[in-house]
């Protein structure tokens, strides 16, 4: 039983860690490469109070621009705040809007059907699930702590989606294994650097880049997210332009593995038409036409391109050397990064 509450403790300390808002601008520069999805669907966010998310003011502000059917959100243990919550208790609540009703493309208070939920509105309970079914497409931002679990029911139920995501998580056995096979990629309006979500009232700003605004709401900054999908946009099928020239003094090859190091996207050499390890940030630039994902260098062996495996007779750091490739510097290898493992598809120009 003790191990059970502390189990219990520990998710609800992770849940109120994972507990950020999407901005809206961030939404819409994201939205506005996928209209062409969204006429005659239900919208699912099951990750979102609609008191905060921004998600629900997006879609439901845009209800008729994009043609939607219905919209449904959940709401994770509400809690008492105007509209959603007319008494004390933390109940979880589901909301259903249809459109408008009165004319004026806002969704007024008597047009959003709110019910209770019986259970607390994780997006694993038999209740969450029933409406997922319901959905066509569904739109959030998931706990990242439960990333892997949360994709996974995404595809068990053949849904289409666009969440937002760790960029590291690429790199997890299962959802890299769905990038290899073109059944995800990342979204285009993200590329770099860090975005800015905010955060609970009692949210601890005890990091740099965070801030709290005028109204007093708390904000965060987090680095290297991402937005993921299986919804296909016109920019994913846009040429790589490649200029360099492959000499194999840039481009050494790996100890451990048969492909040559790129340590840059921009820096991919044009005519080479061999495996190539690039950094995880080419999933931005990859264009499934263009380019072929062999695999990766990360942990084992799923491209079929290992060459070898260390000891502690080749090096004392061979345990590392293992989980990654492998460059030969002189008389020491050098780890590099985790890197996509990735060839051409055009092979009319040989080295």
């Amino acid at each position: 039983m003790k191990e059970k509450r502390n189990r219990d403790l520990n998710s609800a300390r992770d849940a109120k860690k994972d507990e950020f808002y999407t901005q809206l601008s961030d939404i819409e520069k994201e939205l506005r490469h996928y209209k062409q999805h969204f006429s005659g669907k239900v919208v699912y966010c099951n990750c979102d109070d609609p008191r905060v998310s921004n998600f629900f003011t997006y879609f439901s502000y845009n209800f008729e621009k994009l043609g939607l059917k219905k919209l449904i959100t959940t709401c994770y243990k509400s809690k008492e705040r105007d509209l959603f919550s007319e008494n004390k208790s933390e109940q979880a609540v589901y909301l259903e809007y249809e459109g408008d009703k009165s004319g004026n493309r806002v969704p007024d208070l008597d047009e959003i059907e709110v019910r209770p939920l019986q259970g607390d509105g994780d997006f694993r309970s038999e209740e969450s699930i029933a409406l997922l079914q319901q959905a066509d497409i569904v739109v959030t931002n998931p706990p990242f702590s439960l990333f892997r679990e949360y994709i996974k029911q995404l595809y068990d139920y053949e849904k289409k989606f666009l969440i937002i995501g760790n960029l590291n998580a690429a790199t997890y056995k299962e959802v890299f294994k769905l990038i290899k096979s073109d059944q995800l990629w990342f979204g285009p309006s993200i590329r770099s650097g860090d975005r800015e979500f905010g955060v609970p009232d009692e949210y601890p700003l005890n990091a740099a880049g965070t801030r709290v605004d005028e109204m007093g709401k708390k904000y965060i900054r987090v680095k290297g997210v991402r937005w993921f999908t299986n919804l296909d946009f016109a920019e994913r099928h846009e040429e790589l332009i490649l200029y360099r020239k492959y000499t194999p003094e840039d481009y050494p090859k790996y100890d451990n593995y048969d492909a040559i190091e790129v340590s840059k996207t921009a820096e991919i050499p044009a005519d080479y038409t061999g495996a190539m390890g690039v950094p995880i940030t080419f999933l931005d630039k990859y264009n499934p036409n263009q380019f072929e994902i062999l695999g990766i260098t990360d942990r084992d062996n799923n491209s079929g391109l290992k060459t070898k495996e260390y000891t502690d007779a080749d090096a004392e750091n061979h345990s590392d050397l293992n989980r990654r490739g492998a460059i030969r510097v002189g008389a020491a290898l050098k780890s590099t990064y985790a890197r996509l493992l990735v060839r051409k598809k055009d092979s009319s120009n040989e080295n």
